[in-house]
């Protein structure tokens, strides 16, 4: 009788650590900022303006933080020991760093400022090429997320119909968090779902532990009865 309390008392604890553990991942889950872009390309012609997407989930004011766009498939020369990293754009102190932008998107990006307070950091592009065409990652560096980064690819196609986001009121152009769940999110609302299914096994392994025991408990209690009685 010993050991099997011995054996559940030991369980009981182990079921608690692991309950324990399961919540926290779950807080952790539910309660972290994510940057989150777009996991189908954006396709325009060439002469189009373009909104690249990307925003943080759930809302968080950026206003105060440094956001790059960049394209993460370009690598700096190696030859030249003095080159730096370019940007797409580079939005610092509240305001657009020009300098360390590069030169071929001189003029042709901006933010959402008034929007950026939403957590969206969308970039516009004006006047696309098909020199444009490619990855484009937007970053937070001092956001405190395991996800700090998302891409979102631009494909510039001389066949595609001509549009012009100039022409379209300013509420149709910013993306709208709640308008699609791109990668990222999905990748969020499975890190959920397999939060919940394993707190759902410890809830029935434990319960199957809980009426293992009652039961156990019951059989030695009619064994130890029957065994007063024959002594008798």
């Amino acid at each position: 009788m010993s050991v099997y309390n011995s054996f559940f008392k030991d369980s009981s604890s182990l079921w608690t650590s692991i309950l324990c553990s399961a919540f926290s991942v779950w807080t952790l889950v539910q309660g972290e900022v994510l940057v989150i872009g777009s996991n189908l390309p954006i396709i325009a012609a060439p002469g189009d303006d373009v909104i690249l997407p990307c925003h943080l989930a759930p809302m968080f004011d950026v206003q105060g933080l440094t956001v790059e766009w960049s394209k993460p498939d370009l690598k700096p020369d190696p030859s030249d020991r003095l080159s730096r990293v370019e940007y797409v754009h580079l939005y610092r102190d509240r305001q657009e760093v020009p300098d360390m932008k590069m030169a071929s998107y001189f003029r042709r990006t901006e933010l959402f400022m008034d929007a950026m307070k939403h957590g969206n950091i969308s970039l516009k592009i004006l006047n696309v090429s098909e020199e444009d065409n490619g990855r484009y990652r937007c970053f937070i560096p001092k956001l405190r997320s395991r996800v700090k980064s998302a891409i979102v690819e631009l494909v510039v196609d001389p066949n595609f119909a001509k549009t012009s986001t100039t022409e379209m009121p300013l509420h149709f152009q910013t993306p709208d968090p709640q308008d699609a769940t791109p990668a990222n999110g999905r990748s969020r609302v499975s890190a959920v779902a397999v939060v919940i299914t394993f707190m759902s096994v410890l809830v029935v392994v434990a319960f199957s532990a809980y009426f293992s025991r009652c039961l156990h408990q019951k059989l030695n209690k009619l064994s130890e009865g029957q065994t007063t009685q024959s002594q008798v």
